[in-house]
């Protein structure tokens, strides 16, 4: 049993004799000093939106409409009252929550996906680790307690069995495909710096260390910056699966026997599909709001989903999290665990390890003391009837 909230003492206690936060208390907080403090391009493909970015807005507009309705007198505020443990396909997880799979963090830090391994592995928590990392699986395996693998699904099925057995050997516990990035969103805060990050090298650490991609280049990448170009450009021709259907799951079954979950489904009737297709879990998100302006809400899509498929697969949340009360809203709706996105991200550009570490014990102590004051001892106690519809 984790006591999450207890980082508010060691902050109070450390303010009597006067040491205060180097790090902002708030998701928002940290946005703001990493768009201050780092490097534009890098920004910018973390933060960027679609187009106008009205489908991330949207994502945290849609937290407003919902208000918990407290219990009171359920002996649930003790410092040993809680337990915020879950099982979520097969993994079992100090509190409800995975650090969203991001890819390039070499952008924040040369080591950002052995860092968040790390740090996940001492909280307890999940991670999954992304296709477009700046490592590559074996390494950060290593370092990682509970971890998932997410498959950006290439082209070349070859290949995507290849990744898939390789995070399998590794020690992943549970294979997360991607659907809704066959190819990249238009994306204005990246294309006002001109910036891909893969064209650079960056981000396809996963690739230039995998032995059926290196069998497809006609010399090593790093024999010579010409050699590179040409994994480079090798990439770019493998990434993303146009034809990648649901009954293309009987594949993935066929290469591992580790839980499946589909990532990127927001109509109830692809969730269906995709269950009846072998999928053993459904992450409702739309990236983030980074694929489709104008997009529903990830959070106003979850109802549907879980009406639809929540008794045959688990349903979790991604998109717009960035408070523990936000999290309890996910959960109290149906999902069976959250992912939480940029604010580590952020955390990690700015201060590293210790970056990574604050921002993900704010949102499990701001969770832990939500979960408490609203009268539930466990996550499973929460449910439907504990939030209104705001008006």
């Amino acid at each position: 049993m984790s006591n999450f909230v207890d980082f508010q003492n060691e902050i109070y206690q450390g303010g009597s004799v006067g040491d205060v936060p180097e790090l902002p208390m708030t998701a928002a907080g940290l946005e703001e000093r990493a768009e201050r403090e780092l490097e534009r391009s890098a920004f910018a493909y973390v933060a960027g939106g679609a187009s106008s970015e009205r489908t991330a807005a949207a994502n945290r507009a849609a937290f407003d409409r919902y208000r918990i309705l407290p219990r009171m007198l359920r002996g649930t505020t003790g410092p040993d009252a809680r337990d915020l443990s879950v099982e979520v396909l097969g993994t079992r997880l100090a509190a409800p929550v995975l650090t969203a799979p991001i890819g390039v963090l070499e952008l924040m830090h040369e080591s950002g996906e052995v860092i968040v391994a790390d740090v996940t592995r001492e909280l307890g928590i999940g991670t999954v680790l992304s296709t477009a990392a700046s490592t590559p699986i074996e390494e950060v395996g290593a370092a990682a307690g509970a971890w998932w693998y997410q498959l950006y699904w290439p082209s070349d099925d070859e290949l995507a069995r290849s990744f898939v057995e390789r995070a399998e050997r590794a020690g992943a516990t549970a294979i997360v495909v991607t659907v809704d990035t066959p190819a990249l969103g238009w994306r204005p805060r990246d294309l006002e710096v001109a910036h891909l990050p893969f064209l650079h090298g960056k981000g396809i650490a996963n690739y230039l260390s995998d032995p059926v991609f290196l069998d497809r280049l006609a010399a090593p990448p790093h024999e010579s910056p010409e050699a590179m170009r040409a994994a480079v450009l090798a990439w770019r021709g493998l990434f993303g699966n146009h034809d990648l259907r649901p009954s293309d799951l009987a594949h993935l079954r066929e290469w591992t026997d580790l839980p499946i979950a589909v990532k990127g489904v927001m109509h109830p009737d692809d969730a269906r599909q995709l269950v009846d297709a072998g999928a053993d879990a459904i992450v409702v998100s739309n990236h983030g709001g980074r694929q489709v302006d104008g997009a529903v809400a990830a959070l106003d899509a979850l109802p549907a989903v879980i009406a639809t498929v929540g008794d045959r697969a688990d349903v979790l949340f991604d998109s717009g999290v960035r408070t523990g009360s936000e999290m309890l809203i996910a959960l109290a709706l149906g999902a069976k665990a959250v992912l939480y996105g940029r604010p580590w991200v952020y955390g990690l550009g700015l201060a590293g390890r210790d970056g990574v570490r604050h921002a993900l014990r704010m949102l499990l102590a701001d969770f832990d003391s939500a979960l408490g004051l609203s009268g539930c001892a466990t996550p499973a106690e929460l449910s439907r009837s504990m939030i209104v519809t705001s008006r």
